[in-house]
């Protein structure tokens, strides 16, 4: 798989790269899931909710890695390291996570991992995909066009947490 990259070098800003994750991104996915359900959450989501929400998953690479062989998984890179990444389920078309370190968010990783996402689920024959998006990401999502499909309340460790089920259709551009 052939992913483009960005911001350009003349900006100065760290070059990010686009791949898909391999065994040994795993740690590194880890501590971006943890830190991102942490501290860039934090506005959206009580300390209470974010430590159970942070809780589902260990913050061993061994688990990240063997959910690789569930989900196609696509990294964003920044000097070899993980700085974001995004796990789709192809055959239902659903993006099953998405997550970016807390202080490069806003900065187009998300967005540009969906986009290869969707590019992906349109090569499979897909027509559309939907995420369940936590409330910091589905504000993002309803402004650059998703539908949204409802609210979800889901119980992790015991504690109730607010997500949205979004829905997009998929069209294929020319580039």
């Amino acid at each position: 798989m052939t992913m483009n990259d960005a911001p350009s070098p003349r900006s100065g800003s760290p070059r990010i790269l686009y791949r898909q994750a391999k065994a040994r991104d795993g740690a590194d996915q880890a501590e971006v899931f943890h830190h991102a359900v942490m501290q860039g959450a934090a506005a959206y989501y009580s300390v209470e909710q974010r430590t159970a929400w942070a809780a589902t998953m260990p913050r061993e690479a061994s688990a990240w890695v063997a959910r690789q062989t569930l989900y196609t998984t696509l990294m964003a890179t920044c000097d070899g390291r993980c700085v974001g990444f995004l796990e789709l389920d192809i055959p239902k078309g659903h993006v099953h996570t998405l997550y970016v370190w807390p202080s490069l968010v806003r900065r187009g990783i998300g967005s540009t991992l969906l986009v290869h996402a969707e590019r992906m689920l349109l090569e499979h024959g897909c027509e559309r995909v939907t995420i369940d998006a936590s409330r910091m990401l589905a504000e993002s999502l309803l402004r650059r066009g998703w539908r949204d499909l409802g609210t979800e309340w889901v119980t992790k460790n015991s504690v109730r947490l607010e997500r949205q089920r979004l829905e997009k259709r998929l069209a294929a551009i020319e580039t």
